[in-house]
């Protein structure tokens, strides 16, 4: 985790306001110095008092307070991040056009650091063309613009427009000062990537499965950094007990049958596919209709079958240009080591990218750290070291973006 950075959280006028007061605390608990900048109408909906005691500095939206510390170019010019949450309507198109009525919209001018926006509103201002012509010249010119959450609005209404978790935006956050200077221009802007994360079960009867142990913190991880560095993110998660990530699109499944079907679809219209997901290897051939007794006589003979090789198909499927990424979880056997068998998958499988983890003892599965050999297949090999799960999820990326290209926008 990235500490000491200088944040600059922009409040803009929306009821969501209230959520960003645990998003200042927790980018104050992790270390970074925080200047909040809220709008005239932020401000009736949390007052200054209260973002002034949560960030430890001098909260106004006036452009001529203090005007000889010239605020409304130092702010931006001082900033290593600048996160505005929530980014209402009114606040993208100003951003947009390069206005400059109030303090916040100049320290959007005159940030040259990482901007990440949060929208927040109704639904039916975010599908407006309008709006969405405003989100897409703010991500042209490099901001990271989130996909707002699907949930509970204002009053009864419930849609896309719901400003994410503070946690998850903080994660994100962490994930672009993570990169530092590189974040400023987001290599996987006008990308559409699919991730899949978790574990499949396969049901044996109505309370029974075949299953892993997967907890999808791998996946998840690779979803929130791909937010951070520009992607249109697709999230297909197998049975994973996790919040949404920021900004990326959850799709849930749980069988591998499923998984399948949600991933070959989206990997139709995408750049990338990441298959981070343990996938059943095998499934019963028929899942009892009622529970299986133990006192029905002996234990019943389990018989099964493959499922689908979703990274093959994909392989066998990909568009000119499309990068696709496998993982294996490999122990060695009599015959090879763990890194030698996926050297081999790597040739069996022809995907472009495989993340090879050595599993067993503790390692991977459940774990919050993670370390692997990225192999390529024009012969390169990434060791990437025991660390967060979320610096192996950024060097994936770097293959895949090395791969890829810069995007037409």
């Amino acid at each position: 985790m990235s500490s000491g950075s200088r944040v600059v959280v922009g409040v803009g006028g929306g009821v969501a306001a209230y959520k960003v007061v645990e998003l200042v605390r927790r980018l104050r608990e992790s270390g970074h110095a925080v200047r909040v900048v809220p709008t005239a109408a932020a401000l009736r909906f949390v007052g200054a008092p209260t973002w002034a005691a949560l960030s430890g500095e001098p909260v106004g939206d006036d452009l001529w307070a203090d005007a000889h510390e010239v605020p409304h170019v130092r702010i931006g010019q001082e900033a290593d991040l600048v996160i505005v949450a929530p980014a209402t309507a009114d606040l993208l198109a100003r951003a947009a056009h390069g206005l400059a009525d109030d303090l916040l919209a100049n320290v959007l001018l005159t940030a040259r650091c990482p901007v990440l926006m949060a929208p927040a509103m109704h639904t039916e201002m975010w599908d407006h063309p309008a709006t969405r012509a405003n989100v897409a010249t703010l991500r042209a010119r490099g901001v990271v613009v989130l996909e707002p959450a699907v949930g509970r609005l204002t009053g009864a209404d419930s849609g896309r427009g719901r400003l994410p978790e503070p946690r998850e935006l903080a994660a994100v956050a962490e994930r672009v000062l993570a990169r530092g200077t590189a974040a400023s221009t987001p290599d996987l802007a006008g990308r559409t990537v699919v991730v899949s994360a978790g574990g499949t079960r396969e049901p044996l009867d109505p309370v029974r499965f075949l299953g892993n142990h997967s907890s999808g913190r791998q996946g998840y991880a690779l979803a929130t950094t791909a937010v951070a560095r520009g992607a249109d993110v697709v999230l297909v998660a197998a049975n994973v007990e996790l919040p949404d990530p920021a900004g990326a699109k959850v799709v849930a499944v749980a069988t591998a049958e499923e998984l399948r079907t949600v991933v070959v679809e989206a990997a139709g219209s995408a750049d990338a596919v990441v298959m981070a997901a343990a996938v059943a290897d095998f499934a019963p051939v028929e899942a009892a209709a009622s529970k299986v007794k133990k006192d029905a006589g002996d234990p019943p003979v389990v018989r099964l079958r493959r499922t689908p090789d979703v990274l093959a198909e994909l392989v066998g499927d990909r568009r000119p240009g499309q990068v696709i990424v496998g993982f294996a979880a490999e122990t060695g056997n009599a015959d090879a080591d763990w890194l030698e068998l996926g050297r081999r998958k790597l040739a069996d499988k022809g995907c472009d990218v495989l993340v090879v983890n050595r599993v067993g003892e503790g390692r991977a599965f459940g774990t919050t750290d993670n370390a692997a050999v990225i192999l390529t297949s024009d012969g390169r090999e990434v060791d990437v070291p025991l660390g967060p799960k979320e610096a192996l999820a950024d060097q994936v990326w770097d293959a895949v973006a090395l791969r890829l290209g810069p995007a037409d926008r």
